[in-house]
């Protein structure tokens, strides 16, 4: 009797161990499975590691960006398409992280728990995707950044978070892919999507964060006036200004880029004022793209007991901050916005190759980075920056609100890099825009043209 009771127990623990094991297997199975079919050495999707089955990646025109034909993934006809939406589309060995191919993966092969790959292994090709991006504009960008070493371009449909134009260089052709890209300075960084993984020095685009956070902390800011006398002296190392403005107001400030108005600014309101502002405004959080994509986390460095001087060159965006350029696309979509803004969003929606609309699982959210009353201010002062300073002769037809930044890297003029960012003030088209060069040289000079070129080919053309 003893020796059938043990034998029971024993059963037991054999089933439920089994149990156990087939559970685990289970949910090991629906929670990695994607992930182990995806893996290179799996024959039917990769060769020599190279995706190359997936499916049809589409513009929001229909234009092809990558397709597989004849066990083979290729990319559009057009070299210039091809390498201004390497960046968005990604690469086929997954050195690109942020791109779609990369992070979309499982959805473009048609993965499922139940049929595994059947459906691509079958029919030779996965679902489709259709992207938010206008390839001729990212085209445009890509041939505007052309002249200079690296740099971004970012557009956004600041009322539906839609990206339209997202181009980063140095970017190459993914078709004749360059024998030295390891190690041509040229290609440096061409894995990096720089809209998105890039973090500079803001430069005087910061000042809008300053401006913001004086709106919102000193109630007679609007109608107070700074002296300017070519620089300011704040106990320290000098802040040089660009030039020597006098008695000048908040709104000339700005216009200006005055440095010695924004280091008093700065100065007044204080680390801590300064601090919370970059982080309402998501300056220090990272902006996620259609919930799977996202970005660098920028990074804020001012504390409490500071120097005046620190203090002062922090605050127009000289200090030791660093952000993403879509961050910043993300605050001034905001300020276009009455404060609030969408959730990004890159892709516009999948099917399968019969064309059945799959469920696409992004939920859009609005976030309120600022109050509707700063938002109206601060759009009011942009507007002021190109009527009164860069000239809304430059940008004819477009009622441009913007702000350039200069962030000076070292010395030497050509290693600065320029900033152009803001949004037009238009109901029709209501776009946000980021323009950034590496060894830029002059905000405005450099980087406003870009924006006006984008912005045109896409309002007009």
């Amino acid at each position: 009797m003893k020796m059938i009771t043990r034998r029971g127990l024993f059963l037991l623990v054999l089933v439920v161990a089994f149990l156990g094991g087939l559970g685990f297997l289970t949910y090991s199975f629906v929670s990695d499975g994607a992930k182990w079919a995806m893996q290179p050495y799996n024959y039917d999707l990769y060769y020599n590691g190279d995706l190359i089955a997936a499916g049809t990646i589409t513009d929001s025109n229909g234009t092809v960006l990558a397709e597989t034909v004849d066990g083979k993934r290729v990319y559009n006809e057009d070299k210039t398409t091809r390498k201004s939406t390497l960046h968005t589309v990604g690469d086929t060995k997954g050195f690109i992280s942020t791109g779609v191919q990369s992070t979309y993966k499982s959805k473009l092969i048609g993965y499922n728990p139940l049929n595994g790959i059947y459906s691509i292994v079958k029919n030779g090709s996965g679902n489709n995707m259709e992207l938010t991006i206008n390839s001729d504009v990212c085209d445009v960008a890509y041939d505007a950044l052309s002249d200079y070493k690296a740099g971004c371009v970012g557009v956004v449909n600041y009322k539906t978070g839609e990206i339209v134009c997202m181009v980063s260089t140095p970017s190459y052709d993914p078709m004749n892919k360059p024998s030295d890209i390891d190690t041509n300075d040229i290609y440096s960084g061409a894995y990096i999507n720089r809209l998105l993984s890039g973090m500079y020095t803001p430069g005087s685009t910061f000042k809008i964060v300053t401006a913001i956070c004086a709106v919102e902390n000193i109630p007679d800011i609007q109608s107070r006036t700074f002296e300017c006398k070519g620089e300011y002296d704040a106990g320290g190392t000098p802040i040089e200004c660009n030039g020597y403005h006098g008695t000048i107001s908040f709104n000339d400030a700005l216009a200006k880029s005055c440095n010695s108005a924004f280091a008093q600014i700065a100065i007044e309101l204080g680390p801590e004022k300064l601090a919370k502002t970059a982080e309402q405004l998501g300056l220090t959080s990272a902006v996620s793209v259609s919930g799977n994509i996202t970005s660098s986390t920028g990074r804020f460095f001012l504390e409490k007991g500071d120097a005046n001087d620190y203090i002062g060159w922090t605050g127009i965006g000289q200090g030791d901050t660093l952000v993403s350029p879509v961050a910043m696309l993300r605050l001034v979509s905001a300020i276009a916005n009455d404060g609030s803004v969408p959730s990004f969003n890159i892709v516009n929606s999948f099917a399968t190759k019969a064309g059945k609309a799959l469920d696409f699982d992004f939920i859009s959210r609005n976030t309120q980075l600022l109050s509707s009353e700063t938002a109206d201010v601060m759009k009011n002062m942009m507007r002021y920056n190109i009527v009164e300073q860069y000239g809304d002769y430059n940008y004819e037809g477009l009622n441009l609100c913007a702000k350039s930044g200069t962030a000076q890297i070292d010395a030497v003029d050509s290693h600065n890099t320029a900033w152009f960012v803001g949004f037009m003030d238009d109901e029709q088209n209501p776009y946000a825009f980021v323009v950034l060069v590496e060894h830029g040289n002059s905000g405005s000079q450099t980087a406003g043209p870009i924006a006006n070129r984008v912005l045109q080919a896409l309002v007009n053309d």
